[in-house]
């Protein structure tokens, strides 16, 4: 315990701590809509897509993440804009953006003058790595998420289980779902150096599956998924530390092994009523 205590003294534990913390927030409660709305592969899209803005900002020199969250911004609402006015297939729709994006990225990173980046940071993630600067970005997004999710829950909710209904109900759903990809997007991107664009899409659906499990309400989903997530990351944090190994990918399988210990302990405890 003490050793754990004595962590906190370090600067670069503390922003991970941080980054661990806001990585929950975020994703716990947007991870919801997504799978409540069952759009997760929509997101893997993104995610994927938003590879081509980081290729593209090594190329011009500037910030990665400030590339791919224009990038990931442009490739929602370009999968949002080709299934519901181009008439194209969802999933072709996403397959489009997404190819688009990763071969976007390829080509930027191998015109890149000098030496090729290393971008294992962006692909898998380096929680330990997190700047203040990036904390700063995360924490703005987190208090912009819940404010959203506050004021507008209601109509998040009718959005997210019957699109139909809200429709009817004269709310502006077009509107919502726009703004609602725009905070998915950049959900993505500043979790990115968290767990990396190969595991991002795992933080924002095994909490809130591990969340499904004991309710399906949705605000008590929200909040039962930040606590998983944040649960998950910490252990897998301080794991990845002690072990000296990947953190993003530590912090993904301490999750799915949360999950498993949840399903269980939930199935043994209905079995015996």
């Amino acid at each position: 315990m003490n050793t754990i205590i004595e962590l906190f003294s370090y600067d670069f534990f503390v922003n991970a701590f941080m980054a661990s913390l806001l990585a929950a927030i975020s994703c716990g409660i947007v991870g919801t809509y997504i799978v409540s709305r069952r759009i997760v592969f929509i997101s893997g899209g993104i995610t994927h897509a938003s590879f081509g803005g980081i290729g593209m900002g090594y190329y011009l020199g500037i910030n990665p993440l400030f590339g791919a969250g224009i990038f990931a911004i442009l490739s929602g609402m370009g999968i949002q804009l080709f299934s519901s006015k181009g008439k194209v297939r969802e999933d072709s729709s996403i397959a489009i953006w997404w190819s688009l994006g990763m071969a976007i990225g390829i080509i930027f990173v191998y015109m890149t003058p000098g030496y090729a980046p290393n971008l294992m940071s962006y692909l898998f993630g380096s929680i330990l790595t997190v700047s203040t600067s990036e904390i700063g970005l995360m924490l703005a997004l987190s208090i912009i998420i819940i404010l959203f999710f506050t004021l507008f829950y209601r109509t998040i909710l009718y959005i997210s289980f019957d699109e139909d209904f809200a429709r009817t109900s004269n709310l502006p759903v077009n509107l919502f779902n726009y703004l609602l990809m725009v905070l998915i997007s950049l959900t993505i991107v500043l979790n990115i150096r968290v767990v990396g664009i190969i595991l991002i899409l795992s933080l924002l659906t095994i909490p809130q599956a591990t969340a499904n499990v004991l309710t399906r309400e949705f605000g008590r989903m929200m909040f039962y998924s930040v606590g998983f997530a944040f649960l998950a990351s910490f252990i897998g944090l301080l794991v990845s530390y002690f072990a000296d190994i990947p953190s993003g990918a530590t912090i993904i399988f301490t999750q799915v092994i949360l999950f498993g210990l949840v399903k269980l302990i939930k199935t043994i405890s209905s079995s015996r009523k």
